[in-house]
């Protein structure tokens, strides 16, 4: 997988199926920050690359990934950050 292939939506209202968001919040509002940040927390702790791509945006990761990265755990953040050194740039812009 790429960065280039993470074609979820950019805004609007988004709603994760029970395996995802199994206790909880289930629908996020992409254009309110927290929400966003919330809804991308949860996919990428418990989500599968099928998952990624549909609910994630390259656009947004990047962009958030300085305050993403602090909400998720070591194990994922370092996958993440070693799949896609775009990343680790984005914490420093």
């Amino acid at each position: 997988m790429t960065l280039d292939e993470l074609a979820g939506p950019e805004g609007g209202s988004v709603a994760l199926p029970l395996e995802l968001a199994w206790s909880g919040l289930r629908v996020f509002d992409l254009d309110d920050v927290k929400l966003l940040l919330g809804l991308y927390r949860i996919v990428l702790n418990n989500g599968s690359t099928d998952d990624f791509v549909r609910y994630l945006d390259q656009g947004h990761l990047v962009r958030h990934w300085p305050i993403l990265r602090k909400m998720l755990g070591h194990g994922v953040r370092e996958t993440w950050e070693e799949a896609f050194p775009e990343l680790c740039r984005s914490r420093s812009a």
